[in-house]
């Protein structure tokens, strides 16, 4: 089988449904990557897929660059060979599947292609560490790599920013009730049961300024304002008593603020390992676009994130999971 052909041959193969499919390039920022996947893999009881893959438009370049002298094919081999070296690495405890991939193609849309195809649980990322680049450079390097991955997948994407240590236990939600709500705390509880979860609602009081400018009396104004925050209140608390969670499971909070900024300095200031947030988007092709709101916190959170599609079937966990 050569690696143009190992994609079909992953499809069809049914141990490796709902798999973790977790990119490497062989970088500091994929062992990171790696590293989270196969501890979610295990927490998950799901097999892991790493794969590795070849532009295909710089096949030709490359060969033309190679000559007679060495072959694609030994770089295919060489990349073959540290790949299920990596795999082999990651299974040796025998409590999960770790399969090796070695594919061609445009890697964002390969990428996005295996995860869709495998109904992968989760396909895993790395980017670079919060310290090692200024963030300018980082809402760069998000906007041309990661960014595009995020607006062609239909699966939940999870960037590893930071080094794995123990699996996730702090988990920020930000929660503005729309269609994306539910289904980021569904793959909270698939992926992450055991983790405490802060739900976080960001608000602005609608019509405020207006209402000031009309010359509305302010101990009206106020009234509206604590009226609306008990309403968001009350539905924060019904989503997270609709799933059965114990008081001990979520923290609610309530910030009257824009969300973007709220959510990472909730992020920072609770020392959360995790956000979980959804792809927003701003047009009847949200499924494809990323909000605003979700761009700057996948650029600026201090931790690892989350993105969830609002339509990516959930799996259940496995039995013992």
């Amino acid at each position: 089988m050569t690696l143009f052909d190992e994609m079909a041959a992953l499809v069809t193969d049914p141990t490796l449904a709902g798999a973790i499919v977790v990119a490497s390039d062989f970088s500091t920022a994929a062992a990171r990557a790696q590293q989270r996947a196969v501890q979610m893999a295990r927490e998950c009881r799901a097999p892991l897929v790493l794969v590795h893959i070849l532009p295909q438009d710089g096949w030709s370049v490359l060969q033309n660059w190679l000559g007679a002298g060495v072959s694609t094919e030994a770089v295919a081999a060489a990349a073959r060979d540290s790949l299920q070296a990596q795999a082999a690495a990651a299974g040796q405890r025998g409590d999960i599947e770790v399969r090796a991939v070695l594919l061609a193609g445009h890697p964002v849309q390969t990428l996005a292609t295996l995860a869709s195809a495998t109904q992968a649980r989760l396909l895993v990322v790395g980017a670079l560490g919060q310290g090692s680049v200024g963030a300018q450079v980082r809402r760069l390097l998000l906007g041309t790599t990661a960014e595009r991955l995020l607006r062609k997948t239909t699966r939940p994407m999870l960037l590893v920013r930071c080094d794995a240590g123990q699996p996730y236990r702090r988990v920020l939600v930000p929660v503005d009730f729309s269609p994306w709500t539910e289904p980021a705390l569904d793959w909270v509880d698939a992926l992450l049961p055991h983790a405490h979860v802060r739900l976080l609602h960001a608000y602005r009081v609608p019509f405020e300024e207006k209402l000031r400018f009309a010359g509305v009396p302010q101990e009206v104004i106020a009234r509206y304002r604590d009226k609306t925050r008990e309403r968001a209140f009350a539905q924060l608390q019904a989503l997270a008593q609709a799933r059965g969670w114990t008081p001990a499971r979520y923290v609610l909070q309530m910030q009257e603020a824009d969300a973007a900024p709220a959510i990472v300095e909730a992020a920072q200031s609770h020392d959360c390992d995790l956000v979980v947030i959804g792809k927003h988007g701003t047009s009847a092709a949200e499924d494809l676009l990323l909000g605003s709101v979700t761009k700057h916190v996948v650029a600026e959170a201090p931790c690892d994130v989350l993105m969830s599609p609002a339509h990516a079937g959930v799996p259940a966990m496995a039995d013992g999971g």
